[in-house]
């Protein structure tokens, strides 16, 4: 085993049993398996890690994982409905399909005034922080992040609203190097929701 697919493993254990992101997660395994030593171009890729990811989940989450990326993409629809105003896209594990119940529902808002999002959830009393993500252009984009309490995975469930200018709506649905889509519209994941074995 090469040195990348170790780190895409070790990563892959962090992200799976953690719930950690795919970025923090390389890093992790960087430190502990290179004792920080990590050189240009030795991180594995974020596709790398999803086939790892992917891997660790046959074989130790066969049984749970399908029905928790069930649950969070009900929570994912959910939030898309109420904020469809929004064109909202879901992305990360609950749309490619290597969500657990660790996982955070990340949803990309598309939006002409970035303080729209913020005062549609104020309408509805829903309670949020306020973080910083990174957006298409690698410029900081406000995140709301709020718990949804619903019942489909019977705990809280972190839902992080990424707020992104409506301009990057034309670049949403580029594929990546796979033809795998990094996001989808709730029509999108209401077909995966129906044909779950899909993804």
């Amino acid at each position: 085993m090469s040195m990348q697919e170790e780190l895409a493993a070790a990563a892959a254990r962090l992200v799976v049993e953690e719930g950690m992101e795919y970025g923090a997660a390389k890093h992790k395994a960087a430190r502990t398996l290179l004792r920080g030593q990590v050189r240009h171009g030795e991180l594995p890729s974020n596709e790398e890690v999803e086939d790892a990811v992917r891997e660790h989940l046959a074989i130790f989450h066969a049984e749970t994982q399908p029905a928790e990326l069930a649950a969070l993409r009900q929570v994912a629809l959910r939030w898309m409905e109420r904020l469809a105003e929004f064109r909202p896209h879901v992305a990360g594990a609950v749309w490619r399909g290597t969500a657990t119940r660790l996982s955070d529902v990340h949803l990309h808002l598309y939006c002409d005034d970035s303080k729209s999002a913020e005062i549609a959830l104020l309408g509805r009393d829903v309670p949020y922080d306020v973080a910083s993500a990174t957006g298409p252009r690698g410029d900081p984009v406000d995140m709301l992040c709020l718990v949804d309490r619903g019942p489909e995975l019977g705990e809280p469930v972190n839902v992080c609203l990424t707020i992104l200018d409506t301009d990057d709506l034309r670049g949403a649905l580029k594929p990546d190097a796979r033809g795998r889509t990094w996001r989808g519209d709730a029509k999108a994941l209401r077909q995966r929701l129906q044909a779950p074995a899909e993804e």
